[in-house]
């Protein structure tokens, strides 16, 4: 089971060190996005997941794939490959925010997650000061939903961060 809440944060709030926390360069495509079935490179691990429906919890299985199966799979997915660099910084209560900053085409587009061991833990959840806006029930900020194309968060004029 995966329980998430999901932040947008402004460029300007970025934590002034978040580059110096553990970063993964990330690359996934959509092969079908009702379930979710979705194929991940992270660095150098290659990984297919599948999520059944919902937004703050639903189930989710992982599986290894090989280099040579991600790469197969890759040309079958459908509508945008979304690119990021995710970094982990560590919160209170021995939690971890993932901070997605999107490349093209959704460059500017900055994403924390957290992720808790139950949904009273979500809920109880006090962010900290520089998270944005809560979307955790905002389905366009699901990265399937990106994949599908969202105008409004694409080429915007906030230049990527570096």
């Amino acid at each position: 089971m995966e329980i998430e809440r999901k932040f947008l944060i402004e460029r300007e709030k970025l934590p002034e060190d978040y580059a110096s926390f553990p970063c993964q360069v990330i690359e996934q495509g959509y092969l079908c996005v009702a379930p979710v079935v979705r194929i991940r490179r992270a660095n150098d691990e290659y990984i297919l997941t599948y999520k059944a429906g919902g937004l703050m919890a639903r189930e989710e299985y992982n599986l290894p794939l090989s280099r040579q199966a991600y790469l197969h799979l890759r040309e079958k997915t459908d509508g945008i490959l979304i690119s990021k660099k995710r970094y982990r910084i560590p919160e209170k209560d021995s939690l971890v925010i993932e901070l997605d900053i999107f490349e093209a085409p959704y460059s500017g587009l900055i994403l924390a997650e957290v992720e808790f061991p139950t949904e009273e833990a979500a809920r109880a959840y006090t962010p900290p000061a520089w998270f944005g806006e809560d979307v955790t029930f905002s389905g366009d900020f699901q990265n399937s939903r990106l994949s599908e194309g969202v105008p409004e968060l694409m080429d915007r004029t906030v230049p990527p961060v570096e």
